[in-house]
Formats: structure tokens, sequence, C-alpha cells
């Protein structure tokens, strides 16, 4: 696997947030849920790598793992509001509920996951310094 930098994180979480407003618009909430938790998981490799937590040549292997990495290195120490890792666990779940469950994702459910998402990106871009794409 290629090594992405902080900056590539980003473009393939603003992808993820883009396809997941649009699952969204066309009423897929699982499909929605899913690339809302991607968007933030991918914002979340790019917050670890620009703060020198997760090293190109060891990522974190597990989504598990890295929502605990994230605790860990960016709430707890504050570089990013502890409302951002309670938010990416709860979508963590939602993900979970629909991939992995014979249960449907809710409309409201969906649309406060596709919200937590962007401003957990912007969030990221915001503190690391990290520019829209393009």
């Amino acid at each position: 696997m290629t090594a992405f930098t902080p900056s590539g994180y980003i473009s393939k979480a603003e992808t993820a947030l883009s396809g997941a407003r649009l699952l969204l618009s066309a009423g897929d909430t699982d499909g929605a849920c899913n690339r809302a938790y991607y968007a933030m998981f991918d914002a979340a490799h790019a917050a670890l790598r620009a703060a020198g937590m997760e090293l190109s040549d060891s990522p974190v292997k597990t989504h598990n793992g890295l929502t605990a990495m994230f605790g860990q290195h960016l709430v707890r120490t504050r570089m990013l509001d502890a409302e951002h890792g309670g938010n990416l666990n709860r979508v963590q779940s939602l993900r979970l509920l629909a991939d992995d469950s014979g249960d449907s994702v809710s409309v409201g459910d969906a649309v406060w996951s596709v919200e937590q998402a962007g401003a957990f990106v912007q969030a990221v871009k915001k503190k690391f310094a990290l520019g829209d794409r393009g």
C-alpha cells in the first residue's frame, strides 16, 4: 500500500464526504453513514500523521486502534475537541449498524452522521492547515 500523506488522507476524506452527501440526498441512509464514517476515518489518519503520531511505515491497522489512538493523542492532549472523538465513535457504531446488521440507519441518524463528518473533516483541516484539494 502506498503511504498517504496528511493531505492525501484529507483528499480521501473529502471524496468520502461528497459521497455521503450524495447518498443521503438519494435516500440511501446506510450508504451515507458508511461514507460519513470513512470520511472521518481518513481525516483521523490525516490528523495523526500531521501530528507525528502515525508514521507511514507503521500505520494503524484496525478501526478500533485508530479511534483509540485518535482519542489518546489528539483528544486527551486537547489538540482537537473531545466532541470529535465521541462523534467518531458514534458514527463508527452507526456504520456498523448500516453495514453489518439487518437494520437500516434512520434518516435522522444519517443526517447527523453526515453533518458530524463534515465538521470533523473541517476541524482536522483547520487544526493542521490542510487545504482543499484541487
